[in-house]
């Protein structure tokens, strides 16, 4: 499985940003998808996971009333929404999937297999 990511920039505090990942490859073995940021100096960190199988999601708290995971199926594509953007969400997005993993919640609790090339957000204040 092959993930790019695309979408990043920079963005004032309040604005919003939309996020795309392309999944290529073995994409009939997909059956969670993920997005996952780095920021500097800190460890990596889910930031919103999605069930291929229901649509079902997961966020975490910190992001869950701002951002939203979407996918496009027709284009084998995931969207990951961000609105009302921080200085804190700076980071590098990467997009992620674990091929034996089907749980969204599970996904984002644990260290995908397949990883993308990130794109970098950037957020200004």
């Amino acid at each position: 499985v092959q993930l790019q990511a695309s979408g990043g920039g920079l963005v004032k505090e309040g604005g919003s940003l939309r996020l795309s990942c392309v999944a290529s490859g073995s994409v009939l073995s997909i059956t969670s998808m993920s997005w996952f940021r780095q920021a500097p100096g800190k460890e990596r960190e889910a930031v919103a996971c999605l069930s291929t199988n229901n649509d079902i999601t997961y966020l975490p708290d910190f992001v869950k009333y701002r951002f939203a995971i979407s996918r496009d199926k027709s284009q084998n594509t995931i969207n990951l929404q961000m609105n009302n953007l921080r200085p804190e969400d700076t980071g590098v997005y990467y997009c992620a999937t674990d091929l034996g993993q089907a749980s969204s919640y599970a996904l984002c609790h644990s260290r995908p297999t397949e990883w993308g090339m990130g794109t970098l957000v950037t957020v200004s204040s």
